[in-house]
């Protein structure tokens, strides 16, 4: 008989299993409340969070009101807030007190009085029309205030910026095509061209993200189109994202204002960097165009790139110089309210999300250097020595400017 061998006798033995340990979850910390006042600035009409995406952060715990009527303009009813699990309140004070408020348009001093100490404000600041008193009064309730138009994402993009320039840039078309119609003292020229018939000749300064979506729709309209940049890089992009070879040129006095004076219509999309936008059509370029062409000057909001361009409003949209229609409405996007409101949405509710599982903005803020790019004023007790110092010096640079200016 053979004997045993090792694996026989571990065969007859009785199996035996090791038991898994359980895995360490991470805890959630508490709901985030979340408030969504109703937009008092003139002619502002988009909101921040659509009711789909109040549904999405409630479903995921997080706790939401919104004032009675914030969604009105943009075609969203109380009652669909209220089904997507939001809270409907009827003054502004509730509604700034929560811990993160989202606003499109800054806060008045009389807003920022109403929010709890100590709490979150993301909107548009707008800095450079900013008085100091409106830092200070920031600074005093010690609020962690994110201007959104300098938020970065993580590639170093401007998601905000680069949206609603998409929708503006999109939209001056439609609104060139309206103006350019004889029921509007126009040139009563379509926008674009049909068989036999001369295409409309389309001027666009500046090549970035506006100056992209409107050449976009103004060749799928049919239009001839010259964009004008004094960036080379910039240029050889947009001919890059279209596909097309279209004419481009640095800006030249010489060749734009022969290409003004056979323009049906002017685009303004020269932004600067800093400080206000450079002034490269003068009035005498504009006294050259032909009766019934549009201007419209897309950069007003920083002062405009065309010497003719003074700011407008939806009401009055237009005027008219040297017999050329203006047409220099500072916030175009909110034209078109509900399809920007959707668009701002689509960027903030992640980043709420991301917020309420970090454990807050303060974190946020730690955490995100690009979150970080958005933040002006701060609550926090700085632990990162190095952070502590780069936003310090940032923080005193921008007082110190806001004191120079006032």
């Amino acid at each position: 008989m053979i004997g045993k061998t090792g694996f026989t006798e571990i065969a007859e033995e009785p199996l035996v299993y090791t038991q898994e340990s359980m895995d360490r979850l991470k805890k959630k910390g508490p709901p985030i409340l979340i408030g969504i006042p109703k937009e008092t600035a003139d002619q502002e009409k988009r909101v921040v969070l659509t009711p789909e995406a109040v549904a999405l952060l409630v479903n995921n715990g997080q706790r939401v009101i919104v004032e009675a009527n914030a969604g009105k303009l943009s075609k969203f009813s109380d009652k669909d807030y209220s089904d997507a699990g939001a809270k409907v309140v009827y003054t502004s004070e509730e509604a700034f007190d929560a811990e993160v408020v989202l606003k499109v348009e800054p806060p008045s001093e009389e807003e920022i009085g109403y929010m709890r100490q100590g709490s979150c404000l993301i909107s548009a600041l707008q800095l450079g029309k900013q008085k100091a008193a409106f830092i200070q009064q920031l600074n005093k309730r010690k609020i962690t205030a994110v201007a959104f138009e300098n938020l970065e994402d993580k590639v170093g993009g401007m998601p905000v910026v680069r949206a609603m320039s998409e929708i503006a840039g999109s939209t001056v078309m439609l609104v060139a095509a309206e103006y350019l119609n004889s029921v509007n003292d126009g040139k009563g020229l379509i926008l674009g061209g049909i068989t036999g018939v001369p295409p409309t000749q389309v001027v666009i300064i500046g090549a970035g993200t506006v100056a992209e979506y409107a050449a976009r729709t103004a060749l799928g309209l049919g239009a001839n189109i010259k964009i004008f940049d004094n960036q080379i890089y910039k240029l050889r992009r947009i001919k890059q994202v279209l596909g097309q070879q279209v004419f481009t040129s640095t800006i030249d006095n010489f060749v734009l204002g022969q290409a003004l004076k056979e323009s049906d219509v002017v685009i303004g999309a020269l932004r600067a960097e800093k400080g206000r936008s450079k002034i490269v059509v003068f009035e005498e370029m504009v006294s050259q165009m032909m009766e019934g062409s549009v201007i419209i000057d897309v950069s007003i909001d920083q002062g405009g790139c065309i010497e003719t361009a003074e700011m407008t409003s939806h009401n009055q949209p237009v005027y008219k110089k040297h017999g050329v229609i203006h047409y220099c409405v500072p916030n175009i996007a909110s034209r078109v309210s509900r399809t920007a409101s959707y668009s701002l949405s689509n960027i903030f509710t992640p980043i709420l999300l991301q917020m309420a599982d970090i454990g807050g903005p303060e974190e946020m803020v730690f955490n995100y250097k690009w979150f970080m790019k958005g933040v002006y004023t701060y609550r926090g007790s700085l632990t990162n020595a190095h952070l502590a110092r780069k936003f310090q010096m940032a923080h005193k640079e921008l007082q110190l400017l806001l004191a120079a200016r006032y």
